[in-house]
């Protein structure tokens, strides 16, 4: 059985119940919500936009910490929450349900296929990257547009890396915590990366130790964005981290990478400053928040 696990870089068929109409000024939106997900949809359709929540996070977390339901209407695209958490890698199985899940729900409730975007925060960025990567080398007919992710933990070898690191700096008893964890459940699922790494180039969005893309080899040509916030004076101050440990250093080797494979175009790396806040005030660079919510929309519909 799989086994899931909480790291310190990770902030991280159905029954269907009635709920009312919501009414904007400029769109009727119905909302239908499923143990799987939750459907906003609008009565116009100018695209899709399908989110996946962080490793321990649910949609109501989504919808606090990323509200772009209302602005998403204005612009008549609906928005797809989808309740698929506690995963950083995708195993074939799964994505084989996934993919059969978003293709059922789409097809069944009736929304436009010709504009789908995916994207996730953290953890579910990585489901993100996997889950539009299938889509598209599969026989599955939807086929995104682009995907976009938010400071996801796309290496897990460096999560490995920098979890041993933590351990011998000893700074803070929940560093301590999970970076024991992580080594002990990525040593169960992976193995011990000093005899062999394969693993984790099979189950990881990328690995930079061996420049290997091959589970995003199906993104060539689509629109990719990547959001993060290297704030290196947060990292230092709570975790006694370098650049090189944080999410954001190979976010942006993952995007010079995808530059030089792909088309240069279409890949995007957006490096934020001083936007990762919370829904309640907290200062956090790990947040929805960094994504510019109109910039975003606007990125959909181009």
């Amino acid at each position: 059985m799989q086994k899931y696990f909480i790291v310190l870089f990770i902030f991280f068929i159905s029954c269907k119940s009635k709920n009312p109409n919501i009414k904007s000024k400029e769109n009727t939106l119905k909302v239908i919500k499923t143990t799987d997900y939750e459907l906003v949809k609008s009565k116009n359709q100018n695209g899709l936009l399908i989110l996946f929540p962080c490793f321990p996070c649910d949609i109501e977390n989504t919808k606090t910490e990323f509200n772009i339901a209302e602005i998403s209407a204005k612009n008549a695209i609906s928005v797809l929450y989808m309740n698929f958490n506690m995963h950083l890698y995708l195993t074939e199985t799964e994505k084989l349900d996934l993919a059969t899940l978003i293709t059922k729900t789409i097809r069944e409730e009736k929304i436009s296929e010709k504009n789908i975007f995916i994207g996730g925060f953290s953890g579910g960025g990585n489901v993100s990257l996997l889950i539009t990567d299938y889509l598209l080398k599969s026989k599955n007919l939807i086929k995104p547009k682009g995907v976009f992710i938010v400071d996801a933990p796309i290496d897990l070898l460096a999560l490995y890396r920098v979890s041993e690191k933590n351990l011998k700096l000893n700074f803070s008893k929940s560093s301590m915590q999970e970076s024991k964890w992580i080594l002990r459940e990525f040593d169960s699922l992976f193995g011990n990366p000093s005899e062999g790494i394969n693993t984790y180039e099979k189950n990881a969005p990328y690995t930079f130790e061996s420049e290997n893309i091959n589970n995003l080899i199906g993104l060539n040509g689509l629109k990719v964005r990547l959001y993060t916030e290297p704030d290196l004076i947060w990292w230092k101050k709570k975790a006694k981290n370098n650049y090189e440990d944080l999410n954001a250093f190979y976010l942006k080797k993952l995007s010079e990478k995808l530059k030089l494979e792909f088309n240069e175009t279409n890949i995007e790396l957006i490096e934020t400053k001083n936007k990762g806040y919370r829904a309640n005030g907290e200062r956090h660079p790990h947040s929805w928040s960094i994504v510019d919510k109109e910039d975003l929309i606007k990125w959909i519909l181009e």
